[in-house]
């Protein structure tokens, strides 16, 4: 199983079946919280979605094409993040990530990305990280901001949000952006 420690709080690790049902409950606890910025969160209806979540989680992770990774904040399940897609010969990657609202505003997700940005440029030796944000959700956006990623533009009406389009803000770090800061 992967694992990979963020600090003495935190660690990510892959999502396994045995997660279903906690992960359920994560998710329908925080669903219309969630629901605000995530078009999926009305297709997770019950632990056996949460399953079928898992293992596409996991395929992604063995065809090397994404990572999902669940967040322990002190051995306990707060969210998911990871590389929502891996683009291995353009040593590119997407991160993505979500939190449970009890977990909101400590800093956690700012302490996630800067590892998962670690972890991409110095073991997986990628050049590109990027993060699509939803225009509007202003907390999602500080993350990238916070960690020194450009705004490289909007892709209008990029995703599909229940009953109206959002745009979505691009951020991308590169590896040699590391050096400048």
């Amino acid at each position: 199983m992967f694992v990979h420690p963020v600090d003495e709080e935190l660690y990510l690790r892959m999502v396994e079946e045995e997660d279903a049902e906690e992960l359920f409950r994560l998710t329908d606890q925080s669903r219309e919280y969630l629901r605000e910025w995530l078009p999926w969160i009305d297709r997770i209806k019950s632990k056996e979605d949460s399953i079928a979540f898992i293992q596409s989680s996991q395929q992604g992770f063995a065809e090397f094409t994404s990572m999902t990774l669940g967040i322990l904040y002190r051995g306990k399940l707060i969210g998911v993040s990871g590389f929502n897609e891996m683009d291995p010969e353009n040593k590119a990657a997407s991160i993505g990530y979500w939190l449970c609202k009890d977990f909101q505003g400590k800093g956690i997700m700012n302490r996630v990305v800067r590892s998962l940005m670690d972890y991409a440029f110095h073991i997986l030796e990628f050049n590109r990280i990027e993060i699509r944000v939803a225009a509007g959700n202003k907390r999602s956006q500080a993350i990238p901001e916070k960690l020194g990623f450009k705004k490289e533009g909007i892709l209008r009406e990029a995703e599909w949000l229940y009953d109206h389009y959002v745009d979505h803000i691009i951020y991308s770090f590169l590896a040699s952006d590391n050096q400048k800061t």
